[in-house]
């Protein structure tokens, strides 16, 4: 069983709640920011092992917020995954060229999601 910590950054309550469920239910820890101030605020202080965050936030885009966090010391390291609707082609590629380290669709396909995320903690690319 897994106890690593995941924070949820997203700004919609149906989507936070969907991942933090799926998410727990397979072992993990989350705790969840709706805006990108808050996510940067709990990524410094509680260091999670993974960040999943949303692109469209209200205070801040999600590729600014990575850069921060990549910018960041404390966060430097911690994998961000790009938690997001965008889903035309070339955004996985734009995503990650911002400095995500790896892209997931919304809406969440719930019997595949905790292994994404465990693979992401691995280190490992997600096609």
């Amino acid at each position: 069983m897994t106890d690593e910590l995941i924070l949820i950054v997203d700004d919609n309550e149906m989507n936070v709640k969907l991942a933090r469920d799926v998410l727990r239910f397979a072992g993990f820890r989350t705790v969840e920011a709706g805006t990108a101030a808050d996510g940067l605020a709990l990524a410094v202080e509680k260091l999670p092992a993974l960040i999943l965050m949303d692109i469209r936030l209200p205070d801040m885009d999600g590729t600014v917020a990575v850069t921060r966090l990549k910018s960041e010391p404390r966060t430097a390291d911690v994998p961000v995954v790009a938690l997001t609707s965008f889903a035309m082609k070339g955004d996985r590629e734009r995503f990650l060229a911002a400095g995500f380290d790896g892209y997931l669709e919304k809406p969440i396909a719930v019997t595949k999601f905790p292994d994404q995320v465990r693979g992401y903690l691995r280190g490992e690319e997600i096609p």
